[in-house]
């Protein structure tokens, strides 16, 4: 499956450690959105600094990745970094029943109209990505843990016709996931599981005319 990438200069990011998904894949949404010259030096040090915020059975910091308290409050404080600095960014934080990719939802809606959103998802634990599309029958997404399909550990449930790796649009996605699958509400890769569970941050670059 082939896609157009995007004008965007920045490629997408991928993880430094097992943890940092949730600050890395709300780094990509703004990478995806803005270009390089337009986003503020100050914004990125606050979402690396305020995400992975939890602690571990052993008491140690990060080591659980981000919770959700610190999504949504990332979400708050984008909007408000947006209102003082006049940078173009709205944000929507989103749980529960409202996390669904259908049509007419608010995460369907946004991904037709240009915007992204951090969903989280299973991936043989719960884990953040970036949804920056859509393509017939299947969501556009950015996963910021890296894999290669002929590593020897390879993991064997990438192996459906619901999963396609994506090599040619690093600065747009690196995998194709068909939508029913996301939907899913039980825990196989890239579900988002039981709707109790489900978040989102929903992101637009206001200045295209998104929300």
């Amino acid at each position: 499956m082939k896609v157009g990438d995007s004008r965007m200069k920045n490629v997408l990011n991928y993880q430094t450690c097992e943890y940092d998904c949730g600050p890395v894949s709300l780094l990509n949404g703004i990478r995806y959105l803005f270009d390089r010259e337009e986003i503020y030096p100050d914004l990125v040090k606050f979402i690396m600094l305020y995400c992975m915020d939890t602690y571990n059975e052993n008491g140690e910091l990060c080591k659980r990745g981000t919770s959700s308290a610190a999504m949504h409050y990332m979400s708050n404080w984008l909007n408000h970094f947006s209102e003082t600095r006049n940078f173009p960014i709205h944000c929507d934080y989103v749980t529960g029943e409202q996390v669904a990719l259908v049509p007419g939802s608010q995460l369907w809606m946004a991904l037709e109209s240009g915007g992204v959103a951090v969903v989280r998802v299973h991936l043989e634990c719960w884990h953040y990505v970036l949804l920056t599309g859509l393509s017939g029958d299947y969501a556009l997404v950015f996963d910021p843990y890296y894999e290669e399909e002929d590593d020897p550990e390879f993991d064997e449930e990438y192996q459906t016709d619901e999963i396609h790796f994506l090599y040619d649009t690093p600065k747009r996605a690196n995998r194709s996931v068909s939508i029913a699958r996301i939907n899913r509400t039980d825990t196989g890769y890239y579900q988002m599981g039981a709707f109790k569970g489900r978040e989102a941050v929903i992101m637009f670059n206001v200045s295209n005319g998104a929300v």
